[in-house]
């Protein structure tokens, strides 16, 4: 997950392309175009006792708003340090290494139901912990607040201002270009549809997670949603009742 090796024909802004892949994994994306119709769908539990009381003491320390969200984007930086396989992507039929860890987060810029939405970007390294993780994000969530417009909001609306017949032949250039990797990185920079994996916190909604669609245009591999914190009352070894505290989630 690092850029620091040449870049070679055929590598790609983003990563390395992988030339040793057995030839069938090379072939499947020529066969399970749509990452919708190629995707996997996984539901898990996490049993959060411990952490919640763990991050309401980080929290009283200073480490105002630390929650589930910068905990579960540490938790997937670790991940990717061990299985940096997760970190790849197709695009243009071609399978990928991702030279760094991006995360996508849909921000809005108030709190009201009516406030605008934009993307937020953020690059994190392989070491980073979950005080990187909220130092990062929070700065991130800040820019974003105290800016009139970002990228992606400016990107969105000079497409929006064309006629939708130009519209329409904008995006088949647009894909075209990102096909053979020929879209500028000012671009990518600020495209909501690139990244390592985009995650949503529907816990701040009350709600349970859902199963979030991918995209067919950019490269996001990955779609985490959690929901909000529910109790649940278990029988502990030795046969009492206990309480616990669990965050569901769901991955495509």
């Amino acid at each position: 997950m690092s850029d620091a090796a040449r870049r070679r024909f055929g590598d790609r802004k983003e990563g390395r392309r992988l030339r040793t892949l057995p030839a069938l994994n090379m072939f499947e994306p020529y066969i399970m175009i749509d990452r919708n119709d190629s995707c996997n769908q996984f539901a898990g539990s996490v049993e959060i006792s411990d952490t919640d009381r763990w991050l309401r003491a980080k929290r009283q320390e200073g480490y105002k708003g630390l929650g589930m969200l910068h905990l579960f984007i540490a938790a997937y930086i670790r991940v990717l340090c061990h299985l940096p396989g997760l970190n790849r992507f197709v695009s243009g039929q071609r399978v990928y290494a991702r030279n760094t860890i991006i995360i996508n987060m849909m921000v809005k810029r108030g709190i009201t139901v009516d406030a605008e939405e934009t993307c937020a970007k953020v690059e994190f390294a392989p070491t980073d912990t979950i005080y990187d993780v909220y130092r990062k994000m929070n700065a991130a969530v800040e820019e974003i607040r105290s800016s009139d417009d970002s990228g992606t909001e400016k990107a969105a609306r000079a497409l929006m201002n064309m006629p939708r017949l130009l519209l329409k032949l904008a995006v088949k250039v647009i894909k075209l270009l990102d096909y053979f990797d020929w879209l500028p990185a000012s671009l990518i920079g600020v495209s909501p549809f690139h990244g390592s994996m985009i995650i949503t916190d529907l816990g701040s909604l009350g709600i349970g997670p859902i199963y979030h669609h991918l995209y067919n245009f950019g490269n996001l591999p990955v779609f985490l949603a959690f929901g909000a914190k529910r109790r649940a009352v278990e029988l502990d070894r030795h046969g009492q009742p206990v309480e616990h505290k669990y965050v569901d989630y769901k991955i495509v």
